[in-house]
């Protein structure tokens, strides 16, 4: 399962790396962040959001799973002001990461999570800083699954969810971006 994990390839503007899973969590895991840029080359560069999925197994399962496995996921995005203020951004997050999967085929139960607004403004030596808007995700939801391949799909739709709130417009279907994909670790 972790070769199939290993080769998925997102779109450009993702930077995946394997990280150090967490140990106590379950028998087994697998880890890896994601930086989303703006797609750009150099100094037009900008990181959009951050994340990181992990895939959790433990052999007979945990009850609050409703099964063997459990992706759990944590972004981070900057949003713009309007959006931040925008009473309805909590259930519009949620609503990404639930059509994220949907539209993948990600076959999933007991999805769960918070959706978390950010503001910090700067004051003193670094009043020079604008004010920051973010949004933070926190999720989890338990793959069904019948064999390895089907987590690819689950993998799939947090990368169209991490792209959908870091503001990156959809590759359309068919199309594959050009660019080399980079890959860190």
């Amino acid at each position: 399962m972790i070769a199939i994990l290993r080769e998925f390839t997102p779109r450009a503007e993702i930077i995946l790396e394997e990280v150090p899973a967490p140990q106590k969590l379950a028998q087994y895991s697998f880890a890896f962040t994601a930086d989303v840029s703006n797609g750009l080359i150099g100094e037009g560069e900008d990181e959009l959001a951050s994340g990181r999925f992990v895939i959790l197994h433990e052999p007979g399962g945990q009850d609050t799973w409703e099964g063997e496995f459990r992706c759990v996921t944590f972004m981070r995005a900057t949003v713009d002001s309007e959006m931040h203020e925008d009473p309805l951004l909590p259930e519009v997050g949620w609503n990404w990461l639930l059509d994220s999967l949907q539209e993948a085929d990600a076959l999933y139960s007991a999805p769960s999570g918070t959706v978390t607004r950010v503001s910090s403004a700067s004051f003193g030596k670094l009043s020079s800083r604008h004010d920051e808007s973010e949004v933070e995700i926190r999720a989890s939801w338990s793959p069904i699954l019948t064999s390895a391949i089907e987590l690819i799909p689950h993998v799939q739709a947090w990368c169209n969810f991490i792209s959908e709130v870091a503001g990156l417009p959809p590759l359309q279907e068919g199309v594959t971006s050009l660019r080399t994909t980079r890959r860190r670790g």
